[in-house]
Formats: structure tokens, C-alpha cells, sequence
């Protein structure tokens, strides 16, 4: 290999490598920054509670519109319909919005639904569209319009909202700065399988640590998209709903912080949800997300970097729009790990080997250590809960190639569709989702899922043949993560996808 080329993998990988560094850190501040915040919090948060009840009768409580934004979800409309209806709210303060976009049979359940809801005199209107402009930020736009609340709820098709949902979140509302708050996401089927077992726990470490921390330490935090409320004002005030991002609840987040209004996060308020139960549906869901993210991040830098706000809490947005981005740096990582070995002097002294591992550590267990913590948290079993963390690394790693994609695809301004997560109203381990509507076939991406596995797996081989042993348990961890992801795929795409 010559020494230029030598010289470009060492940039490349030192590059990927401080990056993975950087936004592992990161999670090991935010932790800080969660213990440093939380008796603080939690007491605010109590005083919040106790000054509003004791202070508003409930004549004076606010009108709330509950927005349902669905697209062909007959598996799940029924449930979600009911348990909102069932909100424990003045009636004559709830008003419902059901915003179907559906094309199949969805319409015809949620109709029927709508008027014997009626009948039981809850105040539910049903809007239907038959374009699907702007995508579900379409929907809540134009539900907005004609929405009667000075706040308003919104419930994605796989949430089961608990009855005393609005009474534990309206009194945040006191503030008149406030904005929008963010509930904590539950989970109905986290024990379904090992698959949704590793996506629970990667979804408790960013309820239970990084929305925590980022909203107790005056960070930018961001609306979820669902099991949250916002004030009419502020989504009025930040320019609504716009479509030209795939996270458009990321992006009014950030617009409506810029306009000067402060999110919250009640992580004792949790809202119930299906986790997807195929690896197709998170990768689908992921891409959404990942694309999104880098799109909103394009989208709202320059207007952060101008804002009268501090350097840190510009830093910690930065690192909250980018964060997808350690998915292509991964990449990175495992196409330039095997070039390296051909890198004689790079390995000449024992220093740079130590400093390969120890990044490699802090930017690994980085995540891992927060996604432990959140578990200690939230759990009392936690002790048994942590035993499934190995497998969430795998799959935080086998999803880069897929991510990678979505990332590349917001850099370089390829449009795509708005595709939802399938839901089939799963809730028991004996429950089956196959010959289901909605399935999402095997893509492309699996071939180079499986390409990755190869490539890691011949790196982690030529590693432990030179007695390089040191980088090779990371590799290991690449190639499990790609193959697990892969050969999930192919098990849960096989056969003819239902539409």
C-alpha cells in the first residue's frame, strides 16, 4: 500500500473515530447533567402539580383538542380511539379530532367508531383526506384550523394513552412560556421478543436520560411526535406544521424554541405504546427518523448558530440534530479497520493502538453506560432487565447500514416518501403478525448488511492472525451486529408482502 493511500485511511479512520468519541462523551454529560438536575426537577415538578390543583378549579382548566393522526391502521384505530375517549377531562373541555388519511378498510372502522362515541356524547369529529399532502404534518395542519383547544394533545395509531393523561400533564401549562410538554414513552409488548426487548431499552435511554437531561438543563429538546401537548400559540407562533422535513416534530421543536418558548419533559407521565415487532418496520421507522433528524439539522443550524443562546446549549443541539451521523462514522470505522493493518507504522508503537482502544471504549460504552443507567432508573428489576444490553448493541450497530442511507439520502437532498410504522395491535407473546396487512418486504440494504458482516467478520479474523488483539473485540461487535440485522431481515421479509 503506498503512503499516500496509507495516509488517507489514517484521516478517515482517525476522523470517524473522535467523532464516535465525541458523541459518546456526550452521553456520559448528559448523565452528569441528569444527576446534577434531578432532585431539582423532581420537586419543581411536584410543585407544579400541587400549586395548579390547589389554585384552578376545574371550571377554569383549559380546552384540550386530542388530535389522532392514522393511515390505515385497522389493527390499532379501535384501541387508540377508545382509550382517548376514555381521558379522564371535563367533557365539555375535549374535543377529539380523528385526521384519517386512510385508503383501506381504517375509514369504515374509524367512522363507525366516531359515532358511537358520539352517541356516548364525547365531542369527536372525523376528518378525512383523500390526497395525503404533507403527510401526517398535513393532517395536524390542517386539523389545527378548525381545532377548538388552546391545547393540543396528539396520539400516534400505537399509543394507548392512560385515562389521567391530561390531568397529570395540563398543569405545566401554569407557565405561559411553556410550549409543549413531552410525556415518557411506555411500552405494551417489550417482552413480545428479544427484538423488542432491545428497542425498549433504547427507547427507555432516551425517555429516561436524554430528554430528562436536555430539558432539566435549559438544553433544546425536541417533541416525539406523539403522547405529547402543545399550545395552539406556540405552534401558531413557530410558522405550524410544515412538510418539508420527515420529522416535522423535530423541526417545530426547534423553530419554537428559536421564537423563545421552553419545551418540558414529564418523565412520571407515561404514555403506553406498541413497539414495532418486525426488523423491517424499526429499520423503516429508524430511516425515518435518521433522515429527518440530518433534514431538520440542515434546515435550522444556521438559525440556531445566529440565536442569542449560549455556546453550550448551541453545542448540545448540534450534537442532538447530528446525532444519525455516528451511523455513516461507523461505516467508516469497519471499511478502514482492515486497510489499517497494512498500515505498518501505524502500529509500530504500542501508543497508537492504546489510543484506538481507549477511544473506541468511551465512544462504545458511551451509549451502553446510559442505556444501563436508564434501566437502574426506571426499573426496580433492573439487575434482570440489563442482561439484553449486549443485544441492543448489536442492533445499534447492524442498523448503520440502513441509517447510513437515510443519512446520506438528507445530505444530498433525495426526496422519499413519508412511511409509517406498521402496527398490528400486538400485545402477547402469543400474538402473530404474519400473513398481516402492512408488512414491509426485505430491501436491497440487506444485501450490503450482509456484505458488512462479511468484510467486518474477515477484519475481526486478519486482526486475531497479526495479534492485533486489541481493536478486535469492536470488530466483533460490528459483525455480530450486521448479521444479526441481516439475518433477521431475510427471516421477517420473507414470503409476499400484504398491502
Amino acid at each position: 500500500m503506498s503512503d499516500n493511500i496509507q495516509y488517507v485511511c489514517l484521516i478517515v479512520y482517525l476522523f470517524a473515530l473522535v467523532s464516535l468519541f465525541i458523541y459518546g462523551m456526550n452521553c456520559y454529560l448528559l448523565m452528569i447533567f441528569y444527576r446534577l438536575n434531578r432532585r431539582q426537577a423532581v420537586i419543581k415538578h411536584k410543585d407544579i402539580r400541587k400549586k395548579f390543583y390547589q389554585n384552578v378549579s376545574a371550571t377554569d382548566w383549559p380546552q384540550v383538542t386530542i388530535q389522532l393522526p392514522i393511515f390505515n391502521e385497522c389493527y390499532v384505530v379501535d384501541r387508540l380511539i377508545k382509550s382517548v375517549c376514555r381521558l379522564d377531562y371535563p367533557k365539555e373541555l375535549l374535543e377529539i379530532q380523528v385526521l384519517d388519511d386512510s385508503t383501506d378498510e381504517t375509514v369504515s372502522i374509524a367512522q363507525a367508531l366516531v359515532v358511537d362515541m358520539k352517541l356516548l356524547g364525547v365531542d369527536i369529529v372525523y376528518h378525512h383526506r383523500q390526497d395525503r399532502k404533507g403527510y401526517k404534518a398535513g393532517a395536524l395542519k390542517e386539523g389545527l384550523e378548525t381545532a377548538k383547544g388552546d391545547l393540543v394533545g396528539i396520539f400516534d395509531a400505537d399509543f394507548v394513552p392512560n385515562p389521567n393523561f391530561l390531568i397529570e400533564s395540563i398543569p405545566y401549562f401554569m407557565d405561559p412560556k411553556v410550549g409543549m410538554l413531552q410525556t415518557r414513552w411506555g411500552h405494551i409488548n417489550s417482552d413480545y421478543s428479544l427484538l423488542t426487548r432491545a428497542q425498549s431499552m433504547g427507547i427507555d435511554g432516551h425517555f429516561g436520560i436524554e430528554q430528562a437531561s436536555r430539558a432539566w438543563s435549559g438544553f433544546f429538546m425536541n417533541f416525539n411526535g406523539t403522547a405529547g401537548v402543545w399550545r395552539k400559540k406556540a405552534i401558531e407562533d413557530a410558522g405550524g406544521w410544515q412538510a418539508d422535513t420527515l420529522t416535522e416534530d423535530l423541526d417545530l421543536s426547534y423553530r419554537a424554541q428559536l421564537r423563545g418558548w421552553n419545551l418540558c419533559f414529564a418523565p412520571n407521565v407515561v404514555c403506553p405504546a406498541e413497539v414495532p415487532v418486525t426488523i423491517n418496520a424499526f429499520k423503516s421507522q429508524q430511516h425515518r427518523w435518521a433522515k429527518g433528524s440530518i433534514q431538520t439539522a440542515k434546515k435550522n443550524l444556521g438559525n440556531l448558530f445566529r440565536a442569542d443562546i449560549s455556546l453550550l446549549v448551541k453545542i448540545q443541539a448540534f450534537l442532538h440534530l447530528t446525532h444519525y451521523m455516528v451511523h455513516p462514522m461507523m461505516l467508516l470505522v469497519v471499511l478502514t479497520s482492515l486497510p489499517m493493518l497494512y498500515t505498518q507504522w501505524f502500529f509500530d508503537h504500542l501508543a497508537f493502538p492504546i489510543m484506538i482502544f481507549t477511544l473506541l471504549c468511551l465512544a462504545t460504552f458511551g451509549p451502553s453506560t446510559m442505556y444501563l443507567f436508564s434501566q437502574r432508573i426506571l426499573y426496580p428489576d433492573w439487575k434482570k432487565r440489563i442482561k439484553y444490553l449486549p443485544l441492543l448493541m448489536c442492533l445499534g450497530t447492524g442498523i448503520a447500514v440502513n441509517n447510513t442511507k437515510a443519512v446520506l439520502e438528507a445530505l444530498l437532498s433525495i426526496e422519499s416518501g413519508f412511511i409509517r410504522t406498521p402496527k398490528y395491535g400486538i400485545k402477547k407473546r402469543e400474538d402473530r403478525w404474519r400473513d398481516m396487512k402492512y408488512s414491509i418486504p426485505l430491501t436491497s440494504v440487506s444485501v450490503l448488511e450482509f456484505i458488512l458482516g462479511v468484510y467486518s467478520l474477515t477484519g475481526l479474523m486478519m486482526f486475531l492472525f497479526f495479534s492485533k488483539y486489541i481493536v478486535s473485540p469492536f470488530l466483533l461487535i460490528y459483525t455480530s451486529g450486521f448479521f444479526y440485522v441481516f439475518f433477521l431481515s431475510v427471516k421477517h421479509g420473507y414470503g409476499k408482502p400484504q398491502s
